[in-house]
Protein backbone atom coordinates (compact mmCIF):
# COMPACT_ATOMS: atom_id res chain seq x y z
CA UNK A 1 0.00 0.00 0.00
CA UNK A 2 2.87 2.71 0.76
CA UNK A 3 4.30 2.59 -2.50
CA UNK A 4 1.06 3.33 -3.96
CA UNK A 5 0.38 6.28 -1.81
CA UNK A 6 3.79 7.37 -2.37
CA UNK A 7 3.17 7.42 -6.68
CA UNK A 8 -0.54 8.98 -5.42
CA UNK A 9 1.65 12.16 -3.86
CA UNK A 10 4.26 11.95 -6.53
CA UNK A 11 1.35 12.77 -9.35
CA UNK A 12 -0.23 15.16 -7.13
CA UNK A 13 2.80 17.21 -6.37
CA UNK A 14 3.61 16.97 -10.40
CA UNK A 15 -0.04 17.90 -11.35
CA UNK A 16 -0.01 21.29 -8.79
CA UNK A 17 3.65 21.78 -10.21
CA UNK A 18 2.16 22.33 -13.62
CA UNK A 19 -0.80 23.82 -12.61
CA UNK A 20 0.83 26.78 -11.23
CA UNK A 21 3.93 27.06 -13.73
CA UNK A 22 0.54 27.83 -16.07
CA UNK A 23 -0.76 29.99 -13.66
CA UNK A 24 2.65 31.83 -13.98
CA UNK A 25 2.51 31.69 -17.91
CA UNK A 26 -0.73 33.06 -18.04
CA UNK A 27 0.42 36.29 -15.82
CA UNK A 28 3.41 36.45 -18.17
CA UNK A 29 0.58 36.66 -21.82
CA UNK A 30 -1.04 38.98 -19.70
CA UNK A 31 1.47 41.57 -19.17
CA UNK A 32 2.63 41.17 -22.31
CA UNK A 33 -0.19 41.92 -23.86
CA UNK A 34 -1.58 44.72 -21.71
CA UNK A 35 1.75 46.40 -22.66
CA UNK A 36 1.11 46.11 -26.19
CA UNK A 37 -2.36 47.55 -26.47
CA UNK A 38 -2.39 50.61 -24.44
CA UNK A 39 -1.85 51.95 -27.14
CA UNK A 40 -4.62 50.51 -29.11
CA UNK A 41 -7.48 51.47 -26.35
CA UNK A 42 -8.12 47.37 -26.34
CA UNK A 43 -9.50 46.57 -23.20
CA UNK A 44 -8.20 43.02 -21.48
CA UNK A 45 -10.80 41.54 -19.18
CA UNK A 46 -9.34 39.63 -16.17
CA UNK A 47 -11.76 37.78 -14.02
CA UNK A 48 -11.64 35.61 -10.73
CA UNK A 49 -14.44 34.19 -9.22
CA UNK A 50 -14.68 31.61 -6.22
CA UNK A 51 -17.53 29.02 -6.10
CA UNK A 52 -19.31 26.93 -4.02
CA UNK A 53 -21.00 23.63 -5.31
CA UNK A 54 -22.53 20.42 -3.89
CA UNK A 55 -23.06 17.17 -6.10
CA UNK A 56 -24.11 13.75 -5.49
CA UNK A 57 -20.36 12.22 -6.58
CA UNK A 58 -17.73 14.81 -4.17
CA UNK A 59 -19.90 16.06 -1.88
CA UNK A 60 -19.56 19.65 -0.45
CA UNK A 61 -16.56 21.03 -2.65
CA UNK A 62 -15.36 25.02 -3.62
CA UNK A 63 -13.28 26.14 -7.12
CA UNK A 64 -11.29 29.30 -7.57
CA UNK A 65 -11.27 30.24 -10.91
CA UNK A 66 -8.83 32.86 -13.18
CA UNK A 67 -10.20 33.45 -16.87
CA UNK A 68 -8.84 36.00 -19.20
CA UNK A 69 -10.35 37.86 -22.21
CA UNK A 70 -7.88 39.28 -24.49
CA UNK A 71 -8.85 41.20 -27.67
CA UNK A 72 -6.70 40.15 -30.44
CA UNK A 73 -8.07 42.88 -32.78
CA UNK A 74 -11.73 44.36 -33.76
CA UNK A 75 -12.97 41.16 -35.35
CA UNK A 76 -11.26 38.79 -33.07
CA UNK A 77 -10.87 37.21 -29.38
CA UNK A 78 -9.29 35.25 -27.38
CA UNK A 79 -9.51 33.90 -23.69
CA UNK A 80 -7.89 31.35 -21.69
CA UNK A 81 -8.14 30.38 -17.85
CA UNK A 82 -7.13 28.07 -14.97
CA UNK A 83 -9.57 26.58 -12.22
CA UNK A 84 -8.06 24.72 -9.01
CA UNK A 85 -11.39 22.34 -6.65
CA UNK A 86 -11.10 21.37 -3.50
CA UNK A 87 -12.67 18.20 -5.12
CA UNK A 88 -9.21 17.86 -6.43
CA UNK A 89 -9.58 18.56 -10.00
CA UNK A 90 -7.64 20.95 -12.30
CA UNK A 91 -8.45 22.62 -14.94
CA UNK A 92 -7.50 24.70 -18.38
CA UNK A 93 -9.18 26.29 -21.13
CA UNK A 94 -8.37 28.40 -24.32
CA UNK A 95 -10.64 29.64 -27.35
CA UNK A 96 -9.97 31.89 -30.04
CA UNK A 97 -13.56 33.63 -31.22
CA UNK A 98 -13.62 35.71 -34.81
CA UNK A 99 -16.49 38.05 -35.24
CA UNK A 100 -18.47 38.94 -38.07
CA UNK A 101 -20.84 41.79 -37.54
CA UNK A 102 -23.84 42.27 -39.47
CA UNK A 103 -26.55 44.92 -39.43
CA UNK A 104 -28.23 43.97 -36.04
CA UNK A 105 -26.18 41.89 -33.95
CA UNK A 106 -22.88 39.62 -34.78
CA UNK A 107 -21.99 36.31 -36.00
CA UNK A 108 -18.93 34.55 -34.24
CA UNK A 109 -17.27 31.02 -34.64
CA UNK A 110 -15.90 29.75 -30.93
CA UNK A 111 -12.88 27.20 -31.41
CA UNK A 112 -12.23 25.82 -27.86
CA UNK A 113 -10.45 23.33 -25.86
CA UNK A 114 -10.72 22.50 -22.05
CA UNK A 115 -7.97 20.32 -20.13
CA UNK A 116 -9.05 18.81 -16.92
CA UNK A 117 -6.79 16.73 -14.60
CA UNK A 118 -9.24 14.40 -12.18
CA UNK A 119 -6.50 14.08 -9.76
CA UNK A 120 -8.70 12.06 -7.12
CA UNK A 121 -9.09 9.11 -9.37
CA UNK A 122 -5.85 9.41 -12.17
CA UNK A 123 -7.82 10.14 -15.09
CA UNK A 124 -7.81 13.19 -17.35
CA UNK A 125 -9.70 14.29 -20.56
CA UNK A 126 -9.16 16.78 -23.13
CA UNK A 127 -12.39 18.23 -25.19
CA UNK A 128 -12.62 20.22 -28.12
CA UNK A 129 -15.21 22.38 -29.41
CA UNK A 130 -15.66 24.34 -32.48
CA UNK A 131 -19.10 26.20 -32.74
CA UNK A 132 -20.90 28.62 -34.51
CA UNK A 133 -22.59 31.45 -32.99
CA UNK A 134 -25.15 34.81 -32.94
CA UNK A 135 -25.73 37.44 -31.00
CA UNK A 136 -27.87 40.37 -30.32
CA UNK A 137 -29.01 42.74 -27.58
CA UNK A 138 -31.08 40.44 -25.89
CA UNK A 139 -29.89 36.85 -27.05
CA UNK A 140 -27.28 34.96 -27.63
CA UNK A 141 -26.97 31.14 -30.15
CA UNK A 142 -24.54 28.91 -30.06
CA UNK A 143 -24.67 25.43 -32.16
CA UNK A 144 -21.40 23.13 -33.06
CA UNK A 145 -19.78 19.85 -32.30
CA UNK A 146 -17.64 18.49 -29.51
CA UNK A 147 -15.35 15.50 -28.76
CA UNK A 148 -13.90 14.22 -25.99
CA UNK A 149 -11.27 12.00 -25.08
CA UNK A 150 -9.99 10.63 -21.74
CA UNK A 151 -7.37 8.61 -20.40
CA UNK A 152 -5.58 7.20 -17.35
CA UNK A 153 -3.14 9.29 -15.78
CA UNK A 154 -0.86 6.31 -14.75
CA UNK A 155 -0.94 4.23 -18.11
CA UNK A 156 2.21 3.76 -20.05
CA UNK A 157 3.06 4.99 -23.46
CA UNK A 158 3.92 1.77 -24.51
CA UNK A 159 0.88 0.64 -22.95
CA UNK A 160 -1.67 -1.80 -25.79
CA UNK A 161 -4.42 0.22 -23.58
CA UNK A 162 -6.73 2.82 -26.04
CA UNK A 163 -7.42 6.05 -25.19
CA UNK A 164 -11.35 6.56 -24.80
CA UNK A 165 -12.39 8.66 -26.84
CA UNK A 166 -16.08 9.87 -26.85
CA UNK A 167 -18.51 10.20 -30.29
CA UNK A 168 -18.58 13.38 -31.16
CA UNK A 169 -21.72 15.54 -29.31
CA UNK A 170 -23.88 18.12 -30.06
CA UNK A 171 -22.53 21.50 -28.59
CA UNK A 172 -25.25 24.18 -27.57
CA UNK A 173 -25.58 26.79 -25.90
CA UNK A 174 -28.64 29.60 -25.44
CA UNK A 175 -28.75 32.42 -23.28
CA UNK A 176 -31.81 35.45 -23.29
CA UNK A 177 -30.87 39.01 -21.67
CA UNK A 178 -33.34 40.99 -19.81
CA UNK A 179 -31.20 44.15 -21.08
CA UNK A 180 -28.70 44.92 -23.75
CA UNK A 181 -25.36 43.13 -23.32
CA UNK A 182 -23.44 46.62 -23.28
CA UNK A 183 -25.60 47.72 -20.50
CA UNK A 184 -24.04 48.76 -16.78
CA UNK A 185 -25.91 45.71 -15.22
CA UNK A 186 -27.65 42.64 -16.68
CA UNK A 187 -29.04 39.25 -15.56
CA UNK A 188 -29.06 36.67 -18.18
CA UNK A 189 -30.79 33.28 -18.11
CA UNK A 190 -28.71 30.34 -19.86
CA UNK A 191 -28.64 27.20 -21.11
CA UNK A 192 -26.22 24.92 -22.34
CA UNK A 193 -23.83 21.56 -21.84
CA UNK A 194 -20.43 23.46 -21.69
CA UNK A 195 -19.17 26.50 -19.03
CA UNK A 196 -15.77 27.80 -18.75
CA UNK A 197 -14.35 24.43 -17.44
CA UNK A 198 -16.57 21.76 -18.25
CA UNK A 199 -18.18 19.83 -20.96
CA UNK A 200 -21.01 17.60 -20.39
CA UNK A 201 -23.00 15.38 -23.42
CA UNK A 202 -25.76 16.63 -25.65
CA UNK A 203 -28.43 15.12 -23.24
CA UNK A 204 -27.04 16.28 -19.99
CA UNK A 205 -27.95 20.52 -19.92
CA UNK A 206 -26.86 23.09 -17.29
CA UNK A 207 -29.16 25.60 -16.69
CA UNK A 208 -27.35 29.11 -15.10
CA UNK A 209 -28.64 32.11 -14.18
CA UNK A 210 -26.07 35.12 -14.44
CA UNK A 211 -25.84 39.07 -13.02
CA UNK A 212 -23.16 41.55 -13.12
CA UNK A 213 -23.26 45.38 -12.64
CA UNK A 214 -20.72 47.78 -13.09
CA UNK A 215 -20.01 49.32 -9.46
CA UNK A 216 -16.93 51.75 -10.17
CA UNK A 217 -14.27 52.65 -13.39
CA UNK A 218 -13.09 49.19 -13.92
CA UNK A 219 -14.33 46.69 -11.86
CA UNK A 220 -17.59 45.02 -12.25
CA UNK A 221 -19.07 42.60 -9.84
CA UNK A 222 -20.42 39.13 -10.61
CA UNK A 223 -22.39 36.15 -9.83
CA UNK A 224 -24.23 33.41 -10.56
CA UNK A 225 -26.14 29.83 -10.07
CA UNK A 226 -25.96 26.98 -11.81
CA UNK A 227 -27.98 23.58 -11.85
CA UNK A 228 -27.07 20.17 -12.88
CA UNK A 229 -29.66 17.58 -13.47
CA UNK A 230 -28.31 13.83 -14.10
CA UNK A 231 -30.04 14.44 -17.55
CA UNK A 232 -33.30 16.13 -19.53
CA UNK A 233 -34.01 14.77 -23.09
CA UNK A 234 -33.20 11.30 -22.16
CA UNK A 235 -36.26 12.38 -19.78
CA UNK A 236 -34.46 11.48 -16.57
CA UNK A 237 -34.29 14.72 -15.20
CA UNK A 238 -33.58 13.95 -11.46
CA UNK A 239 -31.04 16.81 -9.45
CA UNK A 240 -27.19 16.31 -9.56
CA UNK A 241 -25.47 19.62 -8.87
CA UNK A 242 -26.29 23.13 -7.47
CA UNK A 243 -22.66 25.82 -7.69
CA UNK A 244 -23.05 29.64 -6.43
CA UNK A 245 -20.35 32.04 -7.77
CA UNK A 246 -19.34 35.47 -6.63
CA UNK A 247 -16.65 36.98 -8.03
CA UNK A 248 -15.50 40.84 -10.14
CA UNK A 249 -13.89 41.59 -13.74
CA UNK A 250 -11.20 44.56 -14.15
CA UNK A 251 -11.22 45.77 -17.33
CA UNK A 252 -7.43 47.53 -18.26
Amino acid sequence: MQPQKQSHNHLLHKTISRFLTLCALLGTALNARAAETVEQHAPIVLKTCVEYAYNYTYGHYGNLDFIAAIPLNRYCDMGVGVQASTANIYSAMANVCPKFPVRVGEFFVDTRFIYRAVVRSTTHDLSAMVSLGYRMDYISLQFGALARMMDDMNREWQSEDKIMVEPVNLLYAIEVFVRPQSSRWNLSFRMANFNDFRTERMWQPMFMINTHCLVADHWRMLAGVELKPTGMFHLDASFYEAMARVGFAYEF
